[in-house]
C-alpha cells in the first residue's frame, strides 16, 4: 500500500517531514511537490490537477491519497472523478466549496510578501495568485456522495475558516470519521506533527470502516 501526501498552498513537500518521520509505515509514504506538475509560466488549478491524475494512473499498487488544503481539493477531485481507484483519503483543512473571500484576501495578503518566500515554495508570486484565483469556481459539494474509500477528516481546532466545512463533509461522505486537533491552526502537519502522526496511525491501521467514530484528540 502506497500513501501520496500532498502539500498545501504556502507549504512545500517537507512540511511532511516531522510528520512522516514520527509515523510507523515511513518507507510507505510520499511527499509530492504539487509545484513540480506546473509546466511553463502559466499555471491552474486544472493544469496542476490534470498533471496530478496523470501522475496517479501511473501508479500500479493500490494507494491512499492525504492531502492538506490544496492538497485536500485536488485528493478530493481526483477520488469523486475516479470511483474504485482510491483506497483511503485523509482531507486535511480542506474545502469542498471554495470561499472565494478567504482567496481573495489570501492573494491580498501574497501580494504585499517577499519574492524570496515563494522562491522557497518553488512557484513565483504571480504564479501562485494565478493558481488561487483559478480555484475560486470550484464546488465539490454535490460530489460528496461520490466518494467510495475509506474517509478521515481532520481540522485544527483553531482551524475557523475550515471547520465548518470539515464537520460538513464529514456528515456528507459515507463512512467518513472527523478528528479536531485541540490546540491547532490550519496547518497540524507543522503545528503538531507527533499528533497528526498518531492520527494518520491508528487510522491506516484500522481495517473496519464501520467501527469509526469521530473524536477529539
Amino acid at each position: 500500500m502506497k500513501y501520496i501526501f500532498i502539500h498545501g498552498l504556502g507549504q512545500g513537500p517537507d512540511s511532511w517531514n516531522k510528520t512522516v518521520s514520527c509515523m510507523r509505515e515511513q518507507e510507505e509514504i510520499q511527499c509530492l511537490n504539487v509545484f513540480a506538475f506546473k509546466k511553463g509560466s502559466e499555471i491552474s488549478y486544472r493544469k496542476v490537477y490534470k498533471a496530478f491524475s496523470a501522475y496517479c494512473e501511473s501508479i500500479k499498487t493500490e494507494f491512499g491519497l492525504c492531502g492538506l488544503s490544496l492538497g485536500a481539493v485536488i485528493a478530493l477531485n481526483y477520488v469523486v472523478e475516479h470511483p474504485g481507484r482510491v483506497k483511503s483519503l485523509v482531507l486535511i483543512g480542506g474545502q469542498c466549496v471554495m470561499p472565494k473571500g478567504l482567496l481573495r484576501l489570501q492573494n491580498m495578503i501574497f501580494r504585499v510578501m517577499p519574492n524570496g518566500i515563494f522562491k522557497k515554495m518553488g512557484i513565483g508570486k504571480r504564479e501562485l495568485i494565478q493558481l488561487t484565483e483559478s480555484m475560486m469556481a470550484l464546488d465539490f459539494k454535490e460530489d460528496l456522495v461520490k466518494v467510495d474509500c475509506r474517509t478521515l477528516i481532520v481540522c485544527g481546532e483553531k482551524d475557523q475558516a475550515n471547520r465548518g466545512a470539515a464537520e460538513m463533509m464529514a456528515e456528507k461522505i459515507h463512512g467518513a470519521r472527523i478528528e479536531i486537533l485541540e490546540g491547532c491552526g490550519h496547518e497540524v502537519n507543522v503545528e503538531a506533527p507527533e499528533k497528526l502522526a498518531e492520527v494518520l496511525d491508528a487510522f491506516y491501521e484500522e481495517k473496519q470502516a464501520g467501527n469509526l467514530t469521530g473524536t477529539v484528540v
